[in-house]
């Protein structure tokens, strides 16, 4: 199965995988998505959409297991302020559903900021998408392929 995101891959001439999982749309959290696909947390990254103080929509590309630190991202994107846009305007933003989102092939071309961490890894995982289907690939070509700025983007989540 092919989707927007593994298409744009293929015409950069990115490599890349996908992993099918079981969608439970109880839980579309990172979490349950890196246990059903057998992968680390740290390496399953999650997408949010976020607004900045001036209306503009942003990309967060954060590890599964952390949260996004609205004023790290605030600072990296040279805003005064971010939040998580509502859940209402995600797909109409991105053209995807939640626990699909991905900054590749989104309907329109937010700047998109990922954590810092991404480049710790061999491989990373990402929604292809769609719920249901990951793509993963070196952070590199996925960094390429989005055009996302590194930065410190997330909180220690103590649990």
């Amino acid at each position: 199965m092919k989707t927007n995101a593994a298409r744009i891959l293929d015409g950069l001439k990115i490599s890349y995988r996908t992993i099918e999982y079981e969608v439970d749309l109880n839980d579309l959290s990172a979490p349950n998505v890196a246990a059903k696909i057998g992968m680390p947390l740290e390496q399953v990254f999650k997408t949010l959409v976020c607004r900045l103080q001036d209306g503009e929509h942003v990309f967060a590309v954060v590890p599964g297991g952390d949260e996004v630190d609205l004023k790290k991202l605030a600072g990296a994107a040279g805003a005064k302020k971010a939040d998580l846009a509502p859940l209402a305007e995600v797909e109409p933003l991105t053209g995807y559903v939640r626990g699909g989102v991905t900054v590749i092939g989104a309907k329109k071309p937010f700047r998109a900021f990922a954590d810092e961490t991404i480049e710790l890894f061999e491989e990373v995982s990402l929604s292809a998408g769609m719920r249901g289907l990951q793509i993963v690939l070196a952070p590199a070509d996925y960094l390429r392929a989005t055009s996302a700025t590194v930065a410190d983007l997330t909180k220690a989540v103590h649990g």
